[in-house]
């Protein structure tokens, strides 16, 4: 099993779950965060004071989904969140080596 984990921007999180849920996907995990990349935040203009913007509002996704479809999993989220611009986020993909779904105690694959 693996778990991907997804840095996206939160405009793009409802096409993100329809596109995952379309694969297959049963179940996902969404916080909202805050950090910086590449583009190091930002300087906005607020009632006429400007001040420096140093994380960037993002949507982190947590998934697990079996070996078989993780490539698969993450060509979907990366196509759908693609914008073409900076901060368009990041995907992560991690070794899962046990899961248990707590109401019926199934474990492994059966879990997800």
């Amino acid at each position: 099993m693996k778990l991907i984990i997804a840095t996206i921007k939160p405009f793009k999180l409802e096409e993100v779950r329809e596109a995952l849920t379309e694969a297959g996907v049963r179940g996902l995990m969404v916080t909202e965060i805050k950090g910086f990349g590449t583009q190091s935040g930002h300087t906005e203009i607020y009632r006429g004071a400007e001040y420096v913007v140093n994380f960037v509002p993002k949507v982190k996704l947590e998934l697990v989904v079996a070996d078989a479809v993780a490539d698969q999993m993450v060509e979907v989220i990366s196509r759908t969140a693609q914008t073409g611009k900076i901060g368009d986020g990041k995907i992560f993909v991690l070794d899962v080596e046990q899961a248990v779904r707590v109401r019926t105690g199934e474990t492994g694959e059966d879990a997800i």
